[in-house]
């Protein structure tokens, strides 16, 4: 049986139960929104941050071998995104059985705690199991956006889920700049225990501001299959689909890090300025994020999620194939920048049709799964693009990866045309 019409459009005409999760949490999902933005925001400067001057603590950790040193300052950044990865589906069951607000609680005080044990670390091993742990532990990020995915009202959903994106990204802007000052006035272990501060902070304001109406008996209990969801194993099909994309835009997104100053030196950029630069570039994508993540949110709330995406899946695609033609550094900046436009729109949509094809008492379950996938592309993308670029090109990474974004956006397109 195929899927109704209704269960893919925005659900503003389909009657609430009064007592169901959304309807008692009404008035409360707003300013939760106004929290979980700031804890996202701190939390991701905090893990960032430490981009700058992650080999120089590396290597004051006892790693000579400059060959070691950047060996373990990617092992040592990749593993926070490996641990959220695991146990995000964990937190999102968690969640579903006894609330959102302990998973944001516990996420802000596991990652305070972390993060501050991360400036006592004597060896490189401590501070690999370290970054692991605070992946394990923490995830705030992840739980705000089971929190608003399921207390927003579904018209306002891609707007909301936009918004609580922006705070993610400026955090992911911020980071590596507050990481490139701080060192010099704390010095580089005292930066981690500012960091450590900071969630601190987050973690105060979610314990003090954020409200939930939770009912463990009712919010935890299966409901009966509404008229416009006839057919769960389609959707089981439509959920497979939209968790692969979200890991293919994360893929697309990082695969270039690995590669990004020697393919900026291939530029012509003088060695004194290749950090600079490439750092210029790196932030140009999550700067073009910053400014249209809500606007494409709210966008999918008014033509529909499954339209943003195909969209921006095409056009992202389409935008990294000029990429590998570029002959200036500030070229690429600017195509980097307008890649990041349009990909913002993918992962609040994606989030949003994700929320709509499940039920409230499986949300969090559903939404976890869907930051484990986008964590996998995070770690996956640079080891793939560093691969790429080491045996084959840098130039063929751009080719590579604005493919598999289009072929994305051909398999959405089908999944639409089969199921709608």
């Amino acid at each position: 049986m195929a899927l109704s019409a209704n269960s893919l459009k925005p659900a503003t005409a389909v009657p609430l139960d009064p007592g169901s999760y959304v309807m008692r949490n009404q008035s409360y999902w707003k300013r939760n929104l106004a929290i979980c933005v700031f804890g996202s925001f701190t939390t991701l400067v905090s893990l960032s941050m430490l981009l700058p001057f992650l080999p120089l603590y590396v290597a004051q950790l006892g790693v000579k071998s400059p060959a070691d040193v950047v060996q373990w300052s990617g092992v040592a950044f990749g593993a926070t995104f490996f641990g959220t990865a695991i146990t995000a589906p964990i937190w999102g069951r968690l969640a579903d059985r006894y609330g959102r607000k302990p998973m944001l609680v516990r996420a802000a005080i596991g990652m305070a705690v972390v993060m501050s044990l991360i400036g006592l670390a004597h060896s490189v091993a401590e501070l690999v199991a370290l970054r692991l742990a605070a992946g394990l532990i923490g995830g705030y990020a992840s739980a705000s956006i089971v929190m608003i995915g399921t207390q927003a009202p579904r018209e306002r959903a891609g707007w909301a889920l936009g918004v609580l994106s922006t705070g993610a990204l400026s955090g992911n802007l911020i980071g590596p700049l507050v990481g490139g000052f701080l060192p010099d006035l704390v010095g580089i272990r005292g930066t981690f225990f500012v960091g450590g501060a900071m969630i601190a902070i987050a973690a105060a304001a979610t314990v003090l501001f954020v409200r939930e109406d939770f009912d463990p008996y009712t919010d935890t209990k299966p409901r009966a299959a509404a008229a416009d969801n006839p057919n769960p194993n389609a959707h089981r099909a439509i959920i497979a689909a939209l968790l692969v994309t979200a890991m293919m835009v994360l893929f697309a997104n990082m695969s270039i890090e690995p590669i990004i100053t020697v393919y900026v030196a291939q530029l012509g950029v003088p060695h004194e300025h290749l950090a600079r630069m490439a750092g210029i570039i790196m932030a140009a994508s999550a700067f073009g994020s910053m400014l249209t993540a809500p606007r494409l949110g709210a966008l999918a709330d008014r033509i529909g999620s499954w339209n943003v995406i195909i969209g921006c899946l095409a056009v992202t695609g389409l935008i990294m194939l000029p990429q590998a033609f570029v002959t200036q550094w500030w070229q690429l900046a600017l195509l980097r920048g307008l890649m990041g436009m349009t990909i913002a729109g993918l992962l609040p949509s994606i989030a949003k049709m994700v929320r709509q094809l499940v039920d409230d008492n499986h949300s969090g379950k559903t939404l976890g799964y869907l930051q484990s996938a986008q964590f996998s592309g995070q770690v996956i993308g640079p080891l793939v693009g560093g691969q790429i670029g080491a045996h084959v090109g840098l130039h063929q990474v751009f080719f590579v990866t604005g493919t598999l974004l289009v072929v994305c956006a051909v398999l959405n397109c089908w999944m639409r045309a089969r199921h709608a």
